[in-house]
């Protein structure tokens, strides 16, 4: 996930400089990488269920992760299938950081924000912070489809990946509560992946 981050901001950089043509050969190298940020959360999510059983925090932060991987290979998947209009790619490139936001807004706010935890939802005695950075998220993209607009940007994008993040914030939010996402659980918990 930092090489992510770190790719991210050097194709931005090597973009804003106009070296495009190390900007495609640096983007090549996200077709290996994102399939190893895939294959390396399913193993952490695999471990992670390991003797956690089958309760309504684990289900949750099953669909929490698991989903959030999903979110952010549709992204890429978007912004690869767009690479020839280059107002819309970049935005989706964007965008795929967004589903990874949870694990950064949940440490500032256990560590700097103590208060916020008061506000949140809890489940099985677990405050659900990350319902916070979803919002921030949201809110972030909403600002970045407004300022779209204003600009007379001709491109859906961020509206776009509104709708994807949506989808995967109610995902989170409601599948620990389907006895299919638990029978999910228990069939991902059977693979030898980990």
């Amino acid at each position: 996930m930092s090489l992510w981050v770190v790719m991210l901001i050097t194709q931005a950089y090597l973009i804003r400089t106009g070296r495009k043509s190390l900007h495609r050969s640096v983007g090549k190298a996200s077709y290996a990488l994102v399939p190893l940020v895939f294959l390396a959360t399913l193993n952490l999510v695999h471990f992670s269920l390991k003797g956690q059983g089958t309760g309504n925090a684990t289900l949750y932060f099953l669909a929490l992760m698991l989903n959030g991987v999903f979110a952010f290979v549709v992204l890429f998947g978007l912004a690869m299938y767009n690479r020839r209009d280059s107002v819309s790619h970049a935005r989706y490139m964007v965008c795929t950081i967004f589903p990874l936001f949870t694990p950064v807004t949940d440490r500032l706010i256990f560590a700097h924000f103590p208060d916020l935890i008061q506000i949140v939802p809890v489940l099985d005695g677990t405050p659900l912070v990350q319902v916070l950075g979803f919002l921030l998220a949201d809110v972030l993209l909403l600002t970045l489809i407004f300022w779209d607009r204003r600009s007379k940007r001709q491109t859906q994008a961020f509206a776009f990946a509104l709708t994807v993040l949506l989808i995967y914030h109610a995902s989170v939010l409601t599948f620990y509560k389907l006895s299919a996402w638990k029978s999910f659980a228990v069939w991902f918990a059977s693979l030898p992946l980990s």
